[in-house]
């Protein structure tokens, strides 16, 4: 029998009520037209080794008939079957001894405490638990290389690599010990020690600087694109630019791409190593009123002094006073510096512009020339552009050939680019283009495949995955050991080896992976992991619906359509019941503390307390209400209603109001001034598009749904 862990939801007296079960079977049966739940088992004892016959129905997942909406006429909807039955094969996780996880816990608590010298005491207990045994040692081994006052315990690392072979504790500890050599001048081991199978900008970083310091040569290119701003690549990039192998133009670029994202102490910190300290006066200067330094100051002379005016012209684009700054800066320093600096000076009057949703943001885009921009500022030239009315599809298309080849090639920009072709009479261009896209999953691949005329479709399902795949996944030490993290409720670190163990499997053993996280009901994992498999594409784990019966009900209360409900959801939390973000929302559907109270308040539910917020069913009767209150004061536009879930429904009000006219709502979509509210609103909707097909088995139009987006006048908002 396959058990139930309630990792993530709770059901009351721990079963599926009659009620749920025989709404699921309607469902099957209204899209499937066959008879899904009557015989459930006897289509199982048939599938031989596929699955086993399941011998108790509320204790499986059922889920939806899927099948192409291009299918000949005829042809009956394929059925998956439930989740393979494991009752007879051997349970792969061997027995935990009690005390030796209460030493992994009581090491976990210490190592919270920084209490260094009990963690170490704790190890050899901990030793003896077969599936986070490991992770005391090296949580102490890691706390000791970061102590950059201490020797590097090189013997005991070498023990723990040797004796967790191709682990990701094994993988980790060797890129921190990468990390740490580097930081200790001992350039040769790092690069002995290299490479690792996770890697990330610190590890590069210092890679880098130790294959410079060994005497091999490194290319600006490579130093800018390993760049980030942690500590080891800080050391890097003041290593580079004394010994001039990054120089002053690459410099310069980076600087000028940290400030268009207003991380300040990053852009000063990079100053640091282009100015000397008289320059950096001026900088900080400049950063704090940029006019008062620019006032009676005269045509500057040398790069670093161009550079420090160019900086304090560009910072004018902030503020209310954008067109009197602009005539400031024809009148005073049009022909002071460079028209190169002149014309990056113009892009951030279109790029504030653009963030602030104003419609003269395209006409300083139109200043700034044909040289290369960031690809953060590409973007937005080319937002700038749709948002004008009439759009301008000449100069969208322009806006899009100043991008790179790899920015270009973006779904997003291929897309728009094809529009351009199509709207200047060249169909052939734009065909080629939406069909290079039309295989994506996604939300341009969707738009792509209207524009051809195709019907929206579902991937025909995968053959279900067998007992010997699933017991295989199952008897995986990596997911073995990230489940017990997820018991524990170390999520971090759960997921980390979870995706550490996925790699170099196929699509099957993908889909096998997944179904192993769907039985220990970790849907995030079946989202994510179904995700990575290339040609065998299981819908039902991508877009999995684990709340079925019980979320819908909840929608169709308060006359929510159920899939956009589910997008939502999907986009929020993948279904993690005890999610928290990182400004606090919290739960299914992401409601913050505020939110809830005001919500709880506003619908009379008076024995509301802040510690159910977690709790499945209040978090879903909070959020569906709040998501039909802010859904009813947009309109009924749910494009304008995701954003403001999201991002506060001030602010759709607010950028509706500057528009000049209707626009499409991908248009709408592409051009929201927040990128987390932009992705999410495209996500959100793309994925109700999906949950729809696969709740109705009817095709359905991500166009439509988007609809479109007319001016109408800012106002105040009662809703938090």
């Amino acid at each position: 029998m396959i058990s139930i862990r309630q990792r993530y939801q709770k059901i009351r007296n721990g079963t599926l009520s009659a009620r749920f079960v025989s709404r699921h079977c309607i469902a099957a049966l209204l899209v499937a037209s066959v008879a899904g739940c009557s015989n459930a088992s006897d289509r199982a004892g048939q599938a031989g080794d596929t699955v086993a016959a399941v011998p108790n129905l509320e204790s499986v997942d059922l889920r939806r008939s899927l099948v192409p909406f291009d299918r000949p006429a005829g042809t009956q909807l394929a059925v998956l079957q439930p989740l393979p039955d494991v009752s007879g094969l051997p349970d792969p996780n061997p027995p935990v001894p009690p005390e030796a996880r209460q030493a992994v816990v009581g090491a976990y608590e210490a190592l919270k405490k920084k209490q260094y010298s009990r963690l170490a005491d704790l190890v050899p207990i901990a030793e003896s638990d077969p599936q986070l045994g490991d992770y005391p040692r090296y949580w102490s081994l890691s706390q000791q290389l970061s102590d950059s006052t201490r020797p590097i315990p090189e013997s005991g690392i070498q023990q723990f690599i040797r004796a967790t072979e191709n682990s990701y504790l094994a993988d980790r500890l060797k890129g921190e010990w990468i990390v740490a050599a580097v930081r200790a001048g001992d350039y040769a081991k790092a690069l002995d020690l290299a490479p690792v199978t996770v890697s990330n900008a610190s590890i590069e970083c210092s890679l880098l600087l130790a294959r410079q310091q060994t005497g091999h040569t490194v290319t600006s290119d490579e130093a800018m694109a390993a760049f980030s701003p942690t500590r080891a690549c800080w050391t890097m990039l003041d290593q580079f630019a004394v010994s001039n192998v990054v120089g002053w133009d690459a410099l310069s670029f980076e600087l000028r791409a940290i400030l268009e994202t207003s991380r300040t102490s990053n852009a000063q910190r990079l100053a640091a190593i282009m100015f000397d300290g008289a320059e950096m006066v001026h900088y900080a200067a400049l950063m704090k009123d940029p006019k008062k330094w620019l006032s009676g100051r005269k045509a500057p002379n040398g790069r670093a002094e161009t550079e420090l005016v160019t900086i304090a012209l560009s910072r004018l684009a902030r503020g209310d006073e954008r067109e009197a700054n602009a005539a400031y800066i024809e009148k005073n320093w049009a022909q002071a510096i460079p028209e190169r600096n002149m014309e990056w000076v113009w892009s951030q009057f279109g790029l504030v512009a653009a963030l602030n949703v104003d419609v003269e943001a395209a006409k300083w885009y139109r200043r700034s020339g044909s040289q290369r921009l960031t690809d953060y500022n590409h973007a937005w030239e080319v937002r700038a552009e749709l948002r004008r009315a009439p759009v301008n599809w000449e100069r969208v298309e322009a806006a899009i050939l100043r991008m790179t080849e790899r920015q270009a090639s973006e779904p997003v920009w291929v897309y728009w680019l094809a529009r351009a072709h199509d709207a200047q009479g060249r169909p052939d261009q734009a065909k080629a283009l939406y069909a290079s896209i039309a295989n994506q999953l996604d939300f341009y691949g969707q738009l792509a495949n209207e524009e051809l005329g195709h019907a929206p479709f579902i991937p025909a399902l995968p053959s279900p995955v067998t007992r010997i795949e699933f017991q295989e996944a199952r008897a995986n030490p990596g997911l073995q050991r990230a489940i017990a993290l997820f018991d524990q409720g170390w999520r971090p670190e759960a997921v980390r080896e979870w995706n550490f163990a996925l790699r170099g499997m196929d699509d099957r053993q993908l889909l096998a992976a997944a179904e192993l996280a769907r039985h220990e009901h970790i849907y995030d994992r079946v989202v994510n992991t179904s995700l990575r498999t290339k040609n065998d594409i299981d819908f039902t784990q991508r877009f999995v619906a684990p709340f079925e019966g019980r979320v819908t009900e909840k929608a169709r209360e308060i006359n929510l359509d159920p899939a956009w409900v589910y997008g939502l959801i999907r986009q929020e939390s993948r279904f993690i019941t005890d999610a928290r973000s990182r400004v606090g929302a919290s739960g299914l559907m992401q409601l913050m503390p505020a939110t809830a109270r005001w919500v709880a308040k506003k619908i009379g539910m008076t024995n509301f307390k802040p510690s159910q917020v977690n709790e499945f069913e209040t978090n879903t009767v909070l959020g569906t209400n709040y998501l039909r209150m802010v859904l009813d004061d947009l309109g009924g536009s749910e494009v304008l209603a995701t954003a403001g879930y999201n991002a506060g429904p001030g602010r759709p009000i607010r950028w509706r109001s500057r528009l000049m006219a209707p626009v499409e709502g991908a248009i709408f979509a592409e051009t929201i001034p927040f990128t987390e509210t932009r992705l999410y609103v495209k996500n959100v909707m793309s994925n109700a598009v999906y949950y729809s097909m696969l709740f109705t088995g009817q095709p359905q139009s991500l166009k439509e749904r988007l609809g479109v987006v007319a001016p109408s006048a800012n106002r105040t908002v009662a809703l938090p």
